[in-house]
C-alpha cells in the first residue's frame, strides 16, 4: 500500500494559493482515478485501486507548517513506514511549472517539510515537488507562497499538474530510480529526445 499526500493549507481562501498545488496534484490524481475525496479526521482522504496497488490519497486538512503530526497519524493508522509516503508539495527553488522527484534529503526551508521530517523522524520518504518560482526581489516569500496563482501563471500550471500525476503512477508502478530519470529533466531537453 502506498499512502500519497499533498501538503497544502484549509479552507477556501487559500484553495488557489501557490502553497496549495500539492493539494490540486491529489485532487487531479483522484479525478483521473475514479478516487472520491471526503474529509475524515485530519484530512481529505479516499482510498483505492491504481492497476494492482492499493492506495490512499490524502491533503492534510490542517496548515502546512504543522504537517507532521497528522501525516504521522496517517502512517500509524494504516501501519506504514515513511518509505511507503510519497508527498506532494510546492518548491520555491524549481521555476514555475517544473516537476522534480527526490528521495530524501533535507527540508530547504520549506516549513512543511521541516515538520514532516521532525515528525516521522527521518527524511527519507520519497517528494514530488511542484515548482512555483521565487518572488520579486524585496517581496516576502511567505506573502509569496499564499498569494493566488494568476490565470497566466494557471496556464504553465496545468499541464504541469497532468505530469505530476503521470509521474505518480510511474513511481507507483516503475519506482522512484525509474521515475526520476522520467520526470527529472527539463522540457527542453524531452523534446530533444
Amino acid at each position: 500500500m502506498r499512502l500519497l499526500v499533498g501538503l497544502g493549507n484549509p479552507g477556501k481562501a487559500y484553495a488557489q494559493t501557490r502553497h496549495n498545488v500539492g493539494m490540486w496534484v491529489i485532487e487531479r490524481a483522484a479525478a483521473r482515478w475514479s478516487i472520491r475525496l471526503t474529509p475524515r479526521g485530519t484530512a481529505q482522504r479516499g482510498s483505492g485501486r491504481l492497476g494492482s496497488e492499493f492506495i490512499e490519497l490524502a491533503g492534510l486538512l490542517d496548515w502546512m507548517n504543522l504537517s507532521g503530526p497528522p501525516l504521522k497519524g496517517l502512517l500509524r493508522e494504516f501501519k506504514l513506514k515513511p518509505d511507503n509516503l510519497i508527498l506532494v508539495h510546492d518548491d520555491l527553488d524549481l521555476e514555475p511549472g517544473r516537476l522534480r522527484i527526490k528521495q530524501g534529503g533535507g527540508h530547504g526551508g520549506h516549513n512543511g517539510i521541516k515538520s514532516v521530517v521532525e515528525a516521522l523522524g527521518t527524511p527519507q520518504f520519497v517528494r514530488v515537488k511542484i515548482g512555483i518560482g521565487r518572488p520579486a526581489p524585496g517581496q516576502d516569500s511567505a506573502d509569496y507562497v499564499l498569494q493566488s496563482i494568476t490565470r497566466d501563471e494557471m496556464a504553465v500550471f496545468e499541464p504541469c499538474l497532468d505530469r505530476a500525476v503521470d509521474a505518480l503512477e510511474c513511481l507507483i508502478h516503475r519506482g522512484v530510480a525509474v521515475a526520476m530519470n522520467q520526470f527529472n529533466v527539463r522540457e527542453r531537453e524531452e523534446s530533444e529526445q
